[in-house]
């Protein structure tokens, strides 16, 4: 498929999720050195000619060229004004030549990681390596490494991958402030005021960067948005089961983070992670949030209800963005999750010391949660009620509040906690309801009473219902799980003449 840029991810959660941006908000060193380089050539400038202007080496010249020195912006700006060209044409965009973005692939091959592990001699690029000889060399190597990840991408490698996720999300405290500047940035950019962010202030965040909406009945069904990026089109459903508004941007998300096509299952899930972050962040700014938010803590009345109902979001994502918000700026521990009526883990997030259920890979993805935690017990309430619990844990004590809902794939609830001390700041922390919870000792709910397990022990045999999204192997393709002939087939037909 061809759904792919040629920018890097400006933010991606890696083991330097703190790391200096940068300039120009992400633009990667090897991209920038390419725009330098296709700039002094049209210049018709050599490299000690440049290097010269600018009062740098030729030598460290050419290893901002070659991507191997992140140059500052200082150095950037004098570059710029040399060559006669705005700051921003080196900082932004994608390589100025399909030469170029070859050359960008194959530096960025010949660093991952992984390469080496390939026994491929490096090839240094240079002007004598034709056009069709580095083509051949990217294209190969897209072809082993898809191999590998198709041989790689078990449902062990996806856990793995979420359990590495989520270490690095409670690391930065689930707060990324380079997606929360571009988002505030768009905020500003369309002069959205207060309130709930319309679907009209979402067309024009879209048109703002140069993109059309454009909502369609016949939608692929293996997909939630398809993005055309050559008539700068992002088609959604007409009506879903989803709020259109994080839909239109999640895929506008895409788009504004610079995502390139995922290079494995781990880099997939990062790229969800901060589409979804950077939706929430556009529906609940967080220069109002964090305000409301501080009120309602001052009050000690802190309710997920209060930002639903006041943004004119789900209750999921209330809890989402509080997540976000709450450790940097409200100094409260939390954890979330979404569980399926059965129990099933979806989502989590913790960095209050709560114990959720894992695999020895440390995954809690498919993991079942206790009969005791809120999270299950609310399935005992009517549809959108809210719950408050506070659950005795091996952990310590922890208060929840919890909402069970229906939606097109079943009943779901979405649940926030806050360990014992911290409660003083929530609405219901008067409940009376209590739980005790010894999980995991499989004595506290997954072996059945004693008495049962003698009468039927060997006389059942249950079909278990397994969670396909999390036990069978990634679908192959760019897009875990999407029909790439169905996508194309339904680009073609909506394009324009």
């Amino acid at each position: 498929m061809s759904i792919v840029h040629e920018r890097v991810l400006p933010f991606s959660p890696t083991p330097a999720l703190e790391a200096t941006e940068a300039p120009g908000g992400g633009a990667d060193p090897v991209s920038i050195g390419r725009r330098v380089r296709h700039h002094r050539r049209a210049a018709d400038l050599t490299l000690a000619q440049l290097a010269g202007r600018v009062g740098m080496s030729t030598s460290a010249l050419s290893l901002l060229e070659n991507g191997r020195r992140e140059p500052r912006v200082t150095t950037l700006t004098a570059i710029a004004s040399a060559l006669g060209v705005d700051l921003g044409r080196l900082l932004e965009g994608g390589p100025p030549t399909r030469r170029a973005a070859l050359e960008v692939k194959w530096e960025r091959a010949q660093r991952s990681p992984g390469f080496e592990s390939l026994g491929i001699p490096e090839v240094r690029v240079g002007p004598g390596l034709p056009d069709d000889a580095l083509e051949a060399l990217v294209g190969l190597y897209e072809s082993v490494v898809g191999l590998q990840q198709q041989r790689a991408a078990t449902p062990e490698f996806a856990r793995a991958a979420n359990a590495q996720l989520r270490r690095l999300m409670r690391e930065a405290d689930n707060y990324f402030p380079a997606i929360e500047r571009q988002a505030a940035d768009l905020v500003r950019a369309v002069d959205h005021g207060a309130g709930p962010m319309t679907r009209e202030a979402v067309n024009r965040i879209a048109r703002h960067i140069g993109f059309e909406i454009e909502p369609v009945p016949d939608l692929p069904a293996s997909t939630r948005t398809v993005t055309d990026l050559e008539n700068r089109r992002i088609y959604v459903p007409v009506r879903g089961g989803h709020d259109l508004r994080a839909t239109a941007l999640q895929a506008l998300g895409h788009v504004v983070l610079g995502h390139e096509a995922p290079r494995d299952y781990a880099e997939f899930l990062a790229q969800r992670v901060e589409i979804n972050y950077f939706a929430a962040a556009v529906l609940l700014p967080e220069a109002s949030v964090v305000p409301f938010l501080q009120r309602a803590k001052a009050a000690r009345d802190i309710a997920l209800e209060d930002l639903r109902d006041a943004y004119g979001v789900s209750y999921e994502t209330a809890a989402h963005r509080f997540c976000n918000l709450a450790t940097r700026h409200l100094d409260l521990r939390v954890h979330f999750m979404r569980t399926s009526a059965d129990g099933v883990i979806y989502k989590a997030y913790e960095n209050d010391g709560v114990r959720f259920p894992m695999d020895a890979t440390g995954a809690i993805e498919g993991a079942r949660v206790c009969r005791s935690w809120t999270a299950r017990v609310v399935f005992e309430r009517p549809a959108g009620e809210v719950y408050h619990q506070y659950t005795d844990t091996g952990r310590g004590t922890f208060w929840c509040t919890a909402v069970a809902e229906q939606t097109p794939n079943g009943r779901f609830s979405v649940s926030m906690g806050v360990p014992f001390d911290q409660v003083r700041w929530m609405r219901g922390r008067d409940t009376t309801e209590r739980r005790v919870s010894r999980c995991p000792d499989p004595r506290c709910c997954t072996e059945p009473p004693p008495v049962l397990a003698r009468r039927w022990e060997g006389k059942v045999w249950p079909s278990a219902r397994a969670h396909s999204h999390l036990l069978a192997v990634m679908p192959p393709g760019v897009f875990p799980g999407v029909d790439d002939t169905e996508v194309l087939q339904f680009v073609a037909e909506h394009a324009p003449e």
